[in-house]
């Protein structure tokens, strides 16, 4: 049995987020600050490549399928996730607003180019890390390059291995088991009652699984910005939270980077 094969990994990561859809998931990231203002820039880094047909893997309850859908009404947008519950998010926010031009399913990276095609998209776009819960990411690697069309872009996020600023943090807590967690070879998710299978990636380790494609961008974020479940921070601290943001772009031009809690890439095939 391959990695891609077994079933009973991808079984935990859906009843994982099954579980999560029912427990506000939902409603809790409508109205985190720090969220949204990362969203809202993966978002504009996106919609600077051009496309005609779109794919969204890991939608979760739809937010970012549902904008793109609402604001480019001339495009197409599909959208996929291995939670159940969270498809039933989805459709019933797209429903919600008669979005004829965006479709969501039940699916993982393993099915989609038997379900779509090869080629079939100018555009595949994984926000917040829904490629750090699946179990061969050389293999989800080679997915996307045969479901894009030559020239097409992906823009892939992913949570860091190396973040600096929770691994300092925790370590003055003496949380050393919290502090070093990312550095396994599995990490259990942000929960500390339940278990997420899944893997934090250095930069290092995506650019080698990702050699087919061409680097086109890559940014990190929350490297002094608070990460999203320290959003108290944020609303608490609106000035200092924007003087924070406007400090990790400029770090941007420097090693520090690659030592946020999130990575983004855009490859081009």
């Amino acid at each position: 049995m391959t990695k891609t094969e077994n079933s009973t990994y991808y079984s935990q990561v859906a009843s994982y987020y099954d579980e999560d859809a029912g427990l506000g998931f939902e409603d809790r990231a409508e109205v985190n600050t720090s969220l949204d203002r990362i969203r809202r820039d993966f978002r504009k880094i996106t919609v600077q490549f051009p496309f005609t047909k779109a794919l969204e893997i890991g939608c979760g309850p739809g937010f970012d399928v549902h904008w793109f859908a609402s604001q480019y009404p001339d495009k197409e947008f599909v959208a996929v996730d291995i939670s159940e519950e969270m498809v039933k998010l989805t459709r019933k926010r797209l429903n919600r607003d008669q979005l004829k031009n965006a479709s969501v399913f039940q699916s993982d990276e393993r099915q989609l180019v038997k379900q779509y095609g090869e080629e079939s998209f100018d555009l595949v776009y994984v926000y917040f890390g829904a490629l750090n819960t699946v179990e061969d990411l050389t293999f989800s690697a080679s997915q996307i390059h045969r479901l894009l069309k030559p020239g097409g872009a992906a823009v892939l996020t992913f949570v860091n291995k190396w973040y600096l600023r929770e691994l300092v943090v925790q370590v003055m807590k003496l949380n050393f088991k919290i502090a070093f967690a990312r550095l396994g070879k599995v990490w259990g998710g942000y929960s500390v009652s339940r278990f997420l299978p899944s893997h934090c990636y250095s930069p290092g380790a995506i650019l080698k699984v990702f050699t087919q494609f061409k680097l086109l961008q890559r940014k990190g974020y929350s490297i002094v910005y608070p990460p999203w479940y320290n959003d108290h921070q944020v609303k608490k601290n609106p000035e200092k939270a924007n003087k924070k943001w406007e400090l990790d772009q400029k770090l941007q031009k420097t090693f520090l980077w690659s030592k946020g809690e999130y990575t983004l890439f855009v490859f081009q095939k």
